[in-house]
């Protein structure tokens, strides 16, 4: 297993070893020392690496992963797993803010609290947060799964379209265009499917609530013309 101590190497080696994987290469495993809060560790993943970081991060670790295993033994800064298109990234302790942002695919799990924006703009990433969220959370998310096990800040799933969200705890305020929803038996199917994956065991799917698009507002509606 390749090591890497960022207290004296430097980020740029980590990850261009990331990169230069060849397929089938017997080194899939790398282990990540004295991050110290270091920005972009190991991002842009394009292979099936495992990749474990003993400490905290900086901004936008694991960015852009693409069948990467990522975790990180302590908390991340914003938009941790930003971009990600495939695999799975863990944050065992707290995520900064935009944590998922944009994200096409993959799972991320975060042990932790999430602050604000967490799964801004989300185009198909899962996200499940063992703790709670920010305010502005889902903003604009298009699709993909948002669960918080936690409590959720205000204008939850503002301006949303096709994602989907669940949270077990309370809510301070939905943002336009977001709704409660009705909790239905393939509701709950995909909630025990990704509860299993985030390791969260304690809890039943049926204690969640459902909130998702009113699909009032990305609609042109004519009565509202003068407000465009």
């Amino acid at each position: 297993m390749p090591t890497f101590d960022l207290s004296n190497t430097p980020l740029r080696e980590l990850n261009s070893a990331l990169h230069a994987l060849a397929k089938g290469a017997n080194d899939t495993k790398f282990e990540v020392i004295n991050p110290r809060g270091s920005h972009s560790v190991a991002v842009g993943i394009d292979s099936p690496v495992t990749v474990e970081v003993k400490g905290s991060v900086g901004y936008y670790c694991a960015g852009m992963n693409d069948g990467g295993t990522v975790t990180v033994r302590g908390s991340a800064g914003p938009g941790v797993a930003e971009n990600m298109m495939s695999g799975t990234v863990v944050i065992e302790g707290d995520a900064s803010q935009y944590a998922g942002a944009t994200g096409n695919g993959g799972l991320l799990v975060i042990k932790g609290n999430a602050a604000s924006r967490c799964g801004i703009s989300m185009k198909g990433i899962d996200i499940v947060v063992h703790g709670n969220i920010g305010h502005m959370s889902a903003f604009m998310g298009q699709s993909g799964h948002l669960i918080v096990v936690g409590d959720a800040g205000d204008a939850l799933g503002d301006s949303l379209y096709e994602a989907q969200l669940f949270v077990r705890g309370s809510v301070k305020s939905l943002g336009t265009d977001c709704i409660e929803k009705e909790l239905r038996p393939e509701h709950i199917e995909k909630l025990t499917e990704l509860l299993a994956k985030a390791g969260v065991s304690d809890v039943k799917p049926e204690e969640f609530k459902r909130y998702g698009s009113a699909r009032k507002l990305y609609n042109f509606n004519i009565d509202n013309a003068d407000a465009y």
